[in-house]
């Protein structure tokens, strides 16, 4: 097929889905699963062929820790799978309904948005992911997910496929444009008409890419430049392993923190207690003058206060007060997620209101920014953006709505 008839191929299985029932649906995700957990050898072969790629080709630490698939990372995909069979299924779901003066009945419910084209970088767990979320809420779904993952996502989509045909729904609702290369990501953003929404996820430079050279409409997922700011009130037996959670459990993705403040009145007991525990996991402090006073690290210089590491580096800056920590994070935040460390209630609730992003935090790792931890069994990406969605996304995210009039032959003055 030409890249234009697997579109064509997408947008005919997704009237298919559309139709299915929630029973068919998820019995479908069920045989996916199954397929995941039946061919771990055969995953894991094609995801080595991507790591011997990437350790070649020089991609960084981090970006190889997302392409790196083990047993246990494909059983969880395999378990998120069956945590969005056990979601409510938003197709159908009743929004709004009234009846009118007149007699006509007007109701409002969800339905699928119909082609889903998702381009992704070297995140192969994002094929799974997306798959199972399109295909609960009854959306066809194209992916690109790039050369760095090309052997791994051809064996998952392959899988996904097989999983498909057994439970009797359409192979071409879930496709990759992978060997149409870099022209296949060019294709879908010029789509329209065919694809009916489209998400990147992966580098500031993909996501701006494909927001400025769509003609599809594209919701917009962020990188994180993540801060977490430590109030003077804050108590460190809980701030300290916050921190250290944020920046060393998986630092290579969104919701890993990147920039740390720290309030000036406590940073000379702070800090060096922060950097023994940071320093003993392997980070790199990047601090400011005042930091590079009480505690060792290299000198931050002015990008690394926007720089999204995906490894053990860490911005770390000391603020006079709220104020500034307030002000810094509104010059570089990317809106993707932004946490504050108090117990002063008052400074909480003024963080919450003020602060514009996604998700923002008291008292919380930033890590807990995610679709899974939101209970949505697996996430589509994290939206920055303010229209249509905003956050991790799950099955509602990728639903529309339409208005359904029942009359009895009313005619309009």
């Amino acid at each position: 097929m030409s890249v234009v008839q697997l579109f064509r191929a997408a947008k005919a299985a997704s009237s298919n889905l559309a139709r299915a029932n929630t029973n068919l649906k998820n019995s479908a995700l069920e045989q996916i699963a199954l397929e995941l957990e039946n061919s771990i050898p055969h995953i894991l072969a094609a995801n080595a062929l991507d790591l011997t790629s990437a350790q070649e080709n020089g991609v960084s630490v981090g970006l190889q820790d997302r392409l790196k698939l083990d047993a246990n990372r494909i059983g969880s995909l395999a378990a998120a799978l069956r945590l969005v069979i056990n979601l409510p299924d938003p197709i159908g779901q009743n929004l709004e309904g009234m009846t009118l003066p007149n007699g006509l009945k007007l109701q409002q419910i969800r339905v699928p948005f119909g082609v889903v084209g998702v381009i992704y970088e070297a995140r192969p767990n994002v094929t799974v992911d997306i798959a199972a979320l399109a295909l609960k809420s009854g959306n066809a779904v194209l992916l690109r997910g790039g050369s760095a993952a090309e052997n791994t996502n051809r064996v998952l989509v392959e899988l996904i496929q097989a999983g498909l045909r057994t439970a009797g729904l359409p192979s071409d609702a879930v496709q990759t444009v992978d060997p149409f290369g870099r022209e296949g990501a060019v294709e879908m953003m010029q789509a329209r008409g065919l694809i009916d929404v489209l998400i990147p996820r992966g580098s500031a430079q993909l996501i701006q890419t494909v927001v400025t050279e769509s003609k599809v409409p594209v919701i917009e997922t962020g990188d994180g430049v993540v801060h977490m700011f430590i109030d003077e009130s804050a108590d460190l037996a809980k701030a300290i392993p916050m921190i250290v959670n944020s920046k060393v459990q998986r630092p290579s993705v969104c919701n890993a923190l990147e920039t740390l403040l720290v309030h000036e009145s406590i940073s000379a007991i702070a800090l060096p207690k922060i950097a023994a525990e940071l320093e003993a996991k392997g980070v790199t402090i990047h601090g400011c003058e005042k930091t590079l006073k009480l505690i060792s690290g290299v000198a931050a210089t002015d990008a690394d206060w926007s720089t999204e590491y995906y490894s053990l580096d860490l911005s770390v800056k000391v603020v006079a007060d709220l104020d500034q920590a307030l002000a810094h994070i509104s010059k570089f935040s990317t809106r993707h997620t932004e946490s504050i460390v108090t117990e002063d209630q008052s400074n909480a609730e003024r963080f919450l209101q003020e602060v514009d992003a996604a998700v923002v935090m008291v008292n919380a790792s930033t890590r807990f920014t995610d679709g899974s931890e939101f209970g949505f069994g697996a996430e589509v990406g994290i939206s920055t953006q303010k229209l249509h969605a905003r956050g991790p996304m799950g099955l509602r995210e990728l639903t529309s709505s339409k208005w359904l009039v029942r009359g009895n032959g009313q005619v309009r003055d």
